[in-house]
């Protein structure tokens, strides 16, 4: 019987990345970036420093709404072409220790601040993009909040479950799909905690 957590989902577009870890498959398919995700990546580094300067994990996170614009002649635009801009709806940052809540987690942070701006729990039509691959808490946020895409930056190989350690944002099981892409600004987030955890060592 094939295992469903491998099953290819006709409803995502994208190079399928089967990723050989040990434990759950962690089967990915990854979207390639769109020319504004490093810009909205560049700010939630911009939350993750902050996070860092008060003593938290340094991870932002920022959640936009994306809607397509038409094709612009005047800028040489084909008739058929069409790009994608983004309005930014909510931001966040690590917060676990300042609000003595384990949740608080940068993702978290923003949805529930998007739903507050939106006036709801979901959040269709929006991406989520954060610094660290989302852990499961995360990834199952998103899935309920009905985000579009989730775009991250460095991976997390020992929590991380958009592809790491499992994949729960395109798990066939659950009732709502994500579309993927990782490593965005992917050097600059994990220098930005490697960095954090050494000087904690210190």
């Amino acid at each position: 019987m094939t295992d469903p957590f491998l099953a290819p989902d006709p409803r995502l577009e994208g190079d399928p990345r089967t990723l050989e870890r040990p434990g759950l498959p962690g089967h990915l398919v990854a979207q390639a970036p769109l020319p504004t995700d490093a810009m909205w990546m560049a700010r939630a580094l911009e939350r993750a420093r902050e996070a860092a300067v008060v003593g938290e994990v340094p991870v932002g996170a920022v959640v936009v709404a994306v809607e397509p614009s038409e094709a612009d002649p005047s800028r040489g635009d084909s008739a058929h072409a069409v790009t994608r801009r983004g309005r930014l709806i909510a931001e966040g940052r690590n917060r676990t220790r300042q609000d003595s809540d384990p949740t608080a987690h940068a993702e978290i942070v923003a949805l529930r601040a998007a739903g507050r701006r939106l006036g709801r729990s979901r959040l269709p039509g929006t991406t989520l993009y954060v610094t660290l691959e989302p852990c499961a808490q995360c990834a199952g946020a998103a899935v309920l909040a009905r985000v579009d895409r989730v775009v991250y930056g460095a991976a997390d190989p020992k929590a991380g479950m958009a592809g790491s350690l499992g994949n729960l944002l395109q798990d066939p099981r659950l009732n709502h799909r994500v579309h993927v892409t990782p490593g965005v600004l992917a050097h600059e987030a994990g220098t930005l905690l490697t960095d954090f955890f050494r000087a904690r060592r210190l």
